[in-house]
């Protein structure tokens, strides 16, 4: 894990060093420079693998230049595959000679996490990960610069103005949909996607979509879970593999419990860590967790937080992430983090993925019911009705969207309603404008072979809740403490196997992760397959309301006017109340932001 940074034009060589300086969390091991004229080509490192010199980037090979954050798996196969004169036993070499062979194909052989840029002559190419685990940002301006993360490229903008795309797909999908960022000029990398800079030219192509999958290959239960089974396992094997010392994190729930049998079952015994609330016992899981850790056998810590340990590290999580995104069990989770690394843990296994891919979340089968109410054939006097009344609540929403024939599943995480935002905003926001950003992904959704609804809602969720919303906060918050993040459930072959198997086996039974949990049962037991599920909920606006810092949310609107005052007391008395809770949490990320940046 590292930070990849480059400016190709012309540059200040100060500037540009400062801008890297800012991403020495990500890589504290080693700075690497390549400088020329308009070049300015650098690496943190962050020492996982391999920790000889040889292996310290970037890397030169004739007119190829390489500088590459993640990790990739299958590096010893492709090793094996290519005639290279290897200098180092890490994976960094393996890039070259795979692009050597297949020109820009290569990135199709590879298994891992991964942000690349690969400059060869006067071309540069940089690469995103299939699922989005590494985030990769550019801008072009009077140079092109690309980072690993937004801090560094913000020296390069003449001024900080709002995206206002960016702005309204955060409010109803709690992070910005690409390749939008809150900066205006810069812009990310989804996921699955390359860019090529030639000649002034920027230019983003798609070199992966799991859709492309064939539907229905396996149609019986039992093959499923076999080769469903052997992905996953495989896919643990991999992530086992590390030089540095190596933890995990461990829930009440499923997927950290299983990651972690697993793991000890292939000789692995980690050391697992687990989040505790003081005052707030009902929201933390450590009793589960300590059950959990007592069947495997697994020692387990407890990181133990309170409202001023929330509250004062608040700042330095909204720094870390550079831009909003609405997620309040990022503050937690970055200080599980820093507990782990003053145990001295460099490597974490974490269960990202598993609810997206064997539907976790009990609303996807809500959702999969009020689907069927579209077949309705008398149904004019309810569209009429949902088209002339408005409720803020989301199952008015739901409905009206089946009686309207529009898209019903906008992904899990979505929050503000089109409706909300323009009854809030000071704006005119039209019923179902957000569509807009999801259109994209839904478009290559109905050109595909897949129909089956359950799978849309997997495909939009691993490419925008996943991995614009889960997957930065765990990437930001675990690199602020020089800690690599690794998520076994988020390989794309255990996922293309899930994608092939047919939809109804796993929704058939009525329950949340059906598959997984017959899998699990082995290595596990019947009281952890059947407990309820959690999430990594926190007591966040109970110390947000306590701490007297809500009313930064009113205190900058009287600044901007961004917002409708009546109708923002009105979201703040029913998040006192235990309603709209995260709406107005995203409202205060927002709010902290734009004091920043913007004011």
């Amino acid at each position: 894990m590292c930070a990849i940074f480059g400016v190709i034009g012309s540059y200040e060589e100060q500037k540009a060093r400062y801008a890297l300086s800012l991403m020495q969390h990500r890589g504290p091991d080693f700075c690497g420079v390549v400088q020329e004229k308009d070049l300015f080509f650098a690496h943190n490192l962050l020492s996982i693998m391999d920790t000889s010199p040889n292996a310290r980037q970037p890397l030169r090979h004739k007119e190829i230049i390489l500088s590459f954050n993640g990790e990739i798996y299958n590096f010893q196969e492709l090793k094996r595959e290519l005639e290279f004169d290897y200098k180092s036993s890490g994976d960094s070499e393996v890039l070259v000679a795979a692009y050597l062979k297949w020109g820009v194909d290569f990135v199709q052989h590879l298994r891992g996490m991964f942000a690349i840029a690969l400059k060869d002559g006067d071309t540069l190419y940089l690469f995103r990960d299939r699922l989005g685990k590494k985030p990769l940002y550019y801008h072009q301006g009077e140079s092109f610069v690309f980072a690993s993360e937004i801090k560094a490229i913000l020296p390069f903008l003449k001024h900080n103005h709002l995206n206002s795309d960016a702005l309204l797909s955060y409010l109803s999908f709690l992070a910005p949909t690409p390749p939008h960022t809150f900066f205006k000029g810069v812009n990310k990398l989804a996921a699955g996607e390359y860019l090529i800079y030639k000649h002034n030219k920027v230019e983003v192509k798609r070199y992966y979509d799991i859709l492309h999958v064939e539907p229905n290959l396996i149609d019986n239960e039992d093959e499923a879970l076999k080769l469903i089974e052997e992905n996953l396992f495989d896919s643990i094997s991999m992530r086992l593999n590390s030089s540095a010392p190596m933890a995990s994190l461990l829930s009440g729930g499923i997927d950290s419990a299983f990651i972690a049998a697993v793991s000890k079952k292939m000789g692995h015994d980690l050391h697992t860590f687990t989040l505790g609330y003081n005052e707030y016992q009902n929201y933390d899981e450590r009793k589960n967790a300590f059950d959990t850790a007592e069947l495997l056998g697994v020692k387990n810590s407890i990181v133990e937080i309170d409202q001023g340990k929330f509250i004062e590290a608040s700042d330095r999580v909204f720094d870390t992430l550079d831009e909003p995104l609405n997620d309040p069990a990022a503050i937690p989770l970055y200080l599980l983090f820093e507990g782990i690394q003053k145990e001295g843990y460099r490597v974490v296994m974490s269960g990202e993925g598993s609810d997206e891919l064997f539907l976790g979340y009990r609303q996807y089968f809500e959702y999969l019911d009020i689907e069927k109410a579209s077949t309705l054939m008398h149904k004019n006097w309810l569209k009429k009705y949902f088209r002339s009344n408005f409720s803020m609540n989301r199952e008015w929403e739901w409905y009206k969207r089946i009686w309207d024939e529009t898209l019903l599943f906008r992904t899990s995480g979505e929050k503000f309603t089109d409706l909300q935002k323009n009854e809030l905003l000071r704006q005119n926001i039209r019923d179902n404008e957000s569509l807009k950003y999801l259109k994209p992904y839904r478009d290559r959704f109905e050109n595909s072979a897949h129909s089956d609804e359950s799978i849309w809602y997997s495909y939009v969720d691993l490419n925008i809740f996943q991995a614009e919303h889960f997957l930065r906060k765990l990437d930001h918050v675990s690199m602020a403490h020089s800690i690599e993040s690794r998520t076994p459930f988020l390989d794309h072959n255990l996922v293309e196997s899930v994608f092939k198997t047919s939809p109804h086996l796993r929704y058939q039974e009525g329950r949340t992760k059906s598959l997984l949990k017959k899998i699990a049962l082995p290595y596990l037991n019947e009281e952890i397959l059947k407990r309820k599920k959690k999430g990594f909920s926190n007591p966040y606006m109970e110390w947000l309301i306590a701490s007297g810092r809500i009313s930064l949310i009113l205190e900058v609107n009287e600044q901007t006017g961004m917002f409708k005052n009546e109708i923002l007391e009105k979201y703040i008395e029913m998040a006192k109340r235990g309603r709209f809770k995260q709406h107005v949490w995203g409202l205060y990320v927002l709010s902290w932001w734009i004091k920043k940046y913007m004011i």
